[in-house]
């Protein structure tokens, strides 16, 4: 059964409720008929899969701004899409609350009946939004492949150099080349960011879903980062349900989770503690993958922004980090790829915990 009331099933429009990342707390039955699906299909997940527009650049660059500037949005025309991967145009208009427990944004939809002239506005502008994206996802993995091949030119020369394969090589010459080999490693570390933020962008990964046993996957995910942390001098706790099992494509959730701990790594101080939760969701029907620090945090107004590609947010007088700021924004398309979601809470000073929400393998009805 949704969150929607009975009163609002019986509106003659459609009705959906979001909090501020986008994750859908209620939707009423002719909103959900509308599309194919059933209320119950729709809560909790992303309310960009109701879009066939714009999806995240339509909220974060245009409903957003709206909602946050003058809390209400009026008579905004869009395209909702069906089950079936048709089209629904609609007219929207969104009011935004702040509650103890955040904002949500409240939006009622008409299906518009004359919508020739606005599909077809609708369409072009899709249109374009869609060769232009695929444009700039060619470009970004075209020019990725090509660094790529003389970054790993350069480390194989500089491997030759420090095994003294071109003549003697002196302490102060070593010294130097490692200094190379650690750039050469970070650039084609960030180029690797590019290419697959590409690659999901364009929609170019295919997602094999299967059960996955969390406990094992995170022992295996924690061997990996170890190294930097005790480098970093950060301990690591894990609390995991034994055998609890998620339904997810096991290399997606390697390098999401791999994606949070390195993060973490990064912005825990000495001492500090990393822990790592997985539980079963509440409602019976997903579970919860949680990586908790004791670092630096995040303010609360700026958490969105850590999932916005390229983005970096460092709490003030902190020097700003390696790396290109895709990790997040790659992590969270990967969940939602899967049908999850990866969301975030923080206090700067107090650490922050993000969570990502998988579903469960489906019992066979008996």
């Amino acid at each position: 059964m949704s969150d929607a009331t009975p009163s609002l099933d019986a509106l003659p429009c459609g009705v959906v409720s979001f909090t501020d990342d986008g994750r859908i707390v209620a939707v009423n039955r002719p909103l959900a008929e509308l599309l194919g699906h059933q209320p119950d299909e729709l809560v909790g997940r992303h309310v960009e899969m109701l879009l066939t527009v714009g999806g995240r650049i339509f909220f974060q660059t245009h409903l957003y701004p709206m909602l946050r500037l003058q809390g209400a949005a009026s008579e905004l025309f869009v395209l909702l899409r069906h089950h079936d991967g048709s089209d629904r145009a609609a007219l929207m208009n969104a009011v935004r609350h702040e509650r103890d427990t955040g904002a949500v944004v409240d939006c009622v939809l008409m299906e518009v009946r004359e919508r020739r002239k606005f599909e077809d506005a609708l369409l072009r502008a899709r249109r374009a939004a869609e060769d232009a994206n695929r444009a700039k996802s060619e470009f970004l993995a075209n020019m990725s492949h090509e660094l790529r091949t003389p970054l790993n030119a350069i480390g194989g020369y500089v491997q030759l150099i420090q095994l003294g394969i071109h003549g003697p090589v002196t302490d102060a010459q070593r010294e130097a080349l490692a200094r190379v080999t650690r750039s050469q490693r970070l650039l084609l570390r960030l180029v690797n960011d590019v290419l697959n933020l590409a690659r999901v962008e364009s929609g170019r990964i295919e997602y094999h879903a299967e059960p996955v046993v969390l406990d094992t996957l995170v022992g295996s995910v924690l061997q990996m980062v170890e190294p930097q942390m005790a480098t970093a001098h950060v301990r690591r706790e894990v609390i995991a349900a034994p055998g609890l099992v998620a339904l997810a494509d096991r290399e997606k959730l390697e390098q999401i989770l791999l994606n949070l701990l390195s993060n973490a790594v990064k912005f825990t101080p000495r001492d500090g503690i990393i822990t790592v939760i997985a539980e079963p969701d509440p409602d019976g029907r997903h579970v919860l993958v949680r990586v908790r620090d004791t670092g630096i945090g995040i303010a609360p107004d700026k958490l969105e922004s850590v999932f916005e590609p390229f983005v970096q947010v460092d709490a003030a007088d902190t020097p700003q980090h390696e790396g290109t700021g895709l990790g997040l924004a790659i992590s969270r398309d990967l969940a939602r790829g899967m049908g999850g979601e990866l969301t975030a809470v923080s206090q700067p000073g107090e650490g922050s915990t993000f969570t990502v929400r998988l579903p469960m393998p489906r019992v066979p009805e008996r």
